[in-house]
């Protein structure tokens, strides 16, 4: 069965960078507890542990704009999106640069949440 995998993937990157900035908490509910997250090479594993990292991490505001989100689908009906962008932490004047990966499956309930989510500042 064919799909919109880019439809989503778009539709999935703006409302995850938009909730990201405006109220971090609010991530749990795109991810289960078979999760993983790795930021900056820490892992976490399930909804409670990554949503402690995301919610502590050492800033408190920030700003993200992604230059660019490639999605393709999974043998397993399933989505990988490539995002890279920017971000400003804290009103500073430089933005970060950064690469995100995210893996999207569907649930039984047919939603998509975050399996898989590895991020990246890059440098140079």
């Amino acid at each position: 069965m064919a799909f919109d995998f880019q439809g989503i993937a778009t539709q999935f990157v703006t409302h995850y960078y938009t909730t990201f900035d405006t109220d971090r908490k609010a991530l749990a509910g795109l991810y289960r507890e078979n999760s993983m997250l790795t930021f900056e090479s820490s892992q976490a594993l399930g909804t409670a542990n990554i949503a402690e990292k995301l919610t502590n991490l050492p800033f408190q505001k920030v700003k993200h704009h992604f230059d660019t989100a490639d999605a393709q689908p999974t043998a397993t009906g399933g989505i990988v999106i490539l995002v890279t962008g920017q971000l400003l932490v804290d009103e500073e004047a430089n933005p970060l640069k950064f690469s995100q990966a995210f893996q999207l499956v569907q649930d039984p309930q047919g939603q998509w949440f975050v399996f898989n989510d590895i991020f990246k500042l890059v440098f140079g």
